[in-house]
């Protein structure tokens, strides 16, 4: 990686590698394998988390705590955390209030004929953010990443 920024792929490794996970911690939740966990939002490890913690961890290796680059990658990774784990979850929950109300008036309107309904063609996407344990698992992984790069860098 002599040409490559080596921040920038440890980085996008944690998330590669967060979100191939999810494919082994959907078949423990629901039983079956299913690849599509990849492509989605939410879910364990946060694939942000895994991210930014990764970045952060690779930064500090090689910058030093006390340097201004840790402390740039460090408050941004708490910011996307945060996010991930507050307003996007958040968003999530409100989604499905919406989803089941939307189910719950097309069966009302079911039953009286005056009341106009016309039902979403697509349902809110529900799984958006993360709970508090995957945002920790994402950052654990990410920690892992971001040491395992720094040490494996200048081996050559």
């Amino acid at each position: 990686m002599n040409e490559m920024n080596r921040g920038i792929w440890t980085a996008l490794s944690g998330i590669g590698i967060a979100q191939g996970l999810k494919i082994f911690t959907n078949k423990k939740v629901n039983g079956v394998w299913d690849w599509r966990p990849i492509f989605t939002t939410g879910g364990m490890p946060s694939s942000h988390s895994a991210g930014v913690s990764a970045l952060a961890t690779y930064v500090a290796s090689k910058k030093g705590w006390n340097s201004t680059d840790t402390a740039l990658a460090v408050i941004f990774g708490i910011i996307v955390m945060y996010d991930a784990q507050g307003i996007r979850r958040h968003t999530g929950e409100i989604a499905k209030i919406v989803n089941d109300l939307d189910a719950d008036i097309e069966v009302l309107s079911g039953h009286m004929p005056g009341l106009f309904h016309v039902k979403q063609e697509k349902e809110l996407n529900e799984l958006l953010g993360h709970q508090p344990a995957e945002v920790a698992g994402g950052a654990l992984l990410g920690i892992l990443i971001g040491l395992f790069s720094s040490m494996t860098e200048n081996r050559k």
